[in-house]
């Protein structure tokens, strides 16, 4: 199905209905969902002048903001494979992304730094969304096939190379009808989204949520704990996705007041949190503080939402729920044997909302399925009751915040030093982000801990970047050179970092 079938049940059907609330820098803007349709409708002319159509690939690396979800509806609706690349990555990150996905052009903030690889035609944000605001509304609709490709996310194998998972109109229909369905939203909803649009979670799960049901939303350009409780207050959502980090934020007492606190969870109907696992003694303190069970779930890039704790049900602290309706799974073992309950082996699914594969690499796509499983690289483990928890990854996968970080990648930029000569990378514990990167190196005296560290910073999206650099002799190794990790010397993070 064309997303745009899909978006029309709010911004044809729904069109004098408030839509949207978003600031615009100097006040906070309403817009209904007529004015939304005919901003995208500008939009996609705008962007069909410059030369792009049906199959062409626009990236787009922009922090939250009403272009964004502009440019999203305009791309659906002209066959435009939308490709967002998170804020936070830096020129190596980006080059890697451009060269890959190819885009006519990356429409980006001129003013946000960033560096694109030379040839890349770079579109400024404001520039476009001028232009396309002088030019008459026009409902540009490609006539498109549902299992068309809407977008490639950029997401990273155990060996840190970045590969694009391609979603077609239909993967991303199916998941969205699915929630909509499963968690009751409707346009009786107020949903608050603060989670990067840049991102599946934010992008594939909110956005379309809020177009389905005909919600209304209130767009944030991060969540920030200083002011994002305020907006909570003012706003009274019923509709929070967050990852566990947000939740964690939101407990603290410096934050807000229980009053408050109680204000927001009585207003609130569902509290959902994903992306990375969420510590049972949070699901404890929010309920205790806000009146509400977190209702947790799983999902990935290549298969947006796999499992969830039900809505109406029992939400079980440290587990991610049953399958989906209509999302297969099954765990399996080393030797490929489908495995039983209550034994950890790998979490295969097959979905209609999983992914045709990787933009341009047949073998990685290969390598990805057997016999028409997915392989999600996640370790987990199923109850007799049905309901499944993660027990990590099969590789090396650290989950800080929300953002998924590959050791590979960073090692492999710590090792371009010829004064460094052993480098490995870990995921340790964190209270607040559920875990961060630490760099265990072998080097020569002469290179500084700080210099190895502003050489990250300079390279690498913030979250990537060790916390700490730990100078060992030598990395334990297995007598077949393997890195034995376990045998380390603890971390243990300084009490006021």
């Amino acid at each position: 199905m064309h997303l745009t079938g899909l978006f029309d049940l709010s911004l044809v059907g729904r069109a004098n209905r408030e839509a949207l609330q978003y600031d615009d820098g100097a006040s906070v803007r309403t817009l209904t969902f007529a004015a939304l349709d005919a901003r995208a409708g500008r939009m996609a002319g705008e962007l069909a002048s410059r030369g792009l159509s049906r199959g062409d690939r626009l990236a787009v690396h922009l922090p939250n903001r009403i272009e964004f979800i502009d440019l999203y509806l305009a791309c659906a609706r002209l066959g435009v494979i939308f490709v967002p690349m998170n804020i936070l990555y830096k020129e190596r990150e980006l080059r890697h992304i451009v060269g890959d996905a190819e885009p006519k052009a990356v429409v980006a903030a001129v003013q946000n730094g960033a560096t694109y690889p030379e040839s890349t035609v770079v579109w400024d944000v404001d520039e476009l969304g001028r232009a396309a605001a002088t030019r008459e509304h026009a409902r540009m609709i490609a006539p498109l096939d549902g299992d068309a490709p809407a977008m490639i996310v950029y997401t990273s194998g155990t060996t840190g190379v970045a590969k694009g998972a391609v979603l077609s109109h239909n993967n991303l229909a199916a998941n969205a009808i699915t929630l909509t369905t499963v968690w009751k939203i409707s346009e009786n909803d107020r949903y608050l989204a603060m989670l990067p649009l840049f991102h599946v979670h934010g992008l594939g799960n909110g956005l379309h949520s809020w177009l389905i049901s005909g919600c209304r939303m209130r767009l944030l350009d991060r969540f920030d704990q200083r002011t994002t409780p305020r907006v909570m207050l003012d706003f009274k959502p019923t509709l929070i996705f967050g990852v566990p980090t947000v939740y964690v934020r939101l407990l603290d007492t410096a934050v807000m007041s229980d009053d408050d606190a109680r204000t927001i969870g009585d207003a609130a109907r569902l509290f959902v949190s994903g992306s990375a696992p969420l510590p049972a003694h949070v699901h404890e303190a929010f309920h205790r503080r806000f009146g509400h069970t977190i209702l947790e779930r799983y999902g990935m890039s290549e298969a947006l939402m796999i499992m969830s704790n039900p809505y109406e049900g029992e939400r079980q602290a440290g587990s991610v729920g049953p399958p989906l309706p209509g999302v297969s799974a099954r765990i399996v073992g080393d030797e490929g044997v489908v495995l039983g309950d209550d034994q950890v082996g790998e979490v295969q699914i097959c979905s209609p909302h999983l992914f045709s594969g990787y933009w341009g690499r047949p073998d990685a796509t290969a390598d990805a399925f057997d016999d028409g499983w997915f392989k999600t690289g996640d370790l987990g483990v199923r109850a007799s009751d049905g309901y499944y928890a993660l027990r990590g990854r099969r590789g090396d996968l650290i989950i800080s915040g929300g953002f998924n970080i590959y050791p590979r990648e960073i090692e492999e930029l710590l090792l371009e030093n010829p004064l460094l000569r052993e480098a490995v990378v870990v995921g340790v514990s964190d209270p607040v982000r559920g875990e961060v990167p630490v760099a265990y190196i072998v080097a020569d005296d002469a290179l500084s801990t700080s210099a190895i560290e502003q050489s990250c910073r300079s390279q690498l999206a913030s979250f990537k970047v060790p916390r700490a650099f730990i100078r060992v002799e030598s990395l334990p190794r297995t007598a077949l050179g393997k890195i034995q990790k376990h045998l380390l010397p603890p971390w243990q993070k300084p009490v006021n970092s």
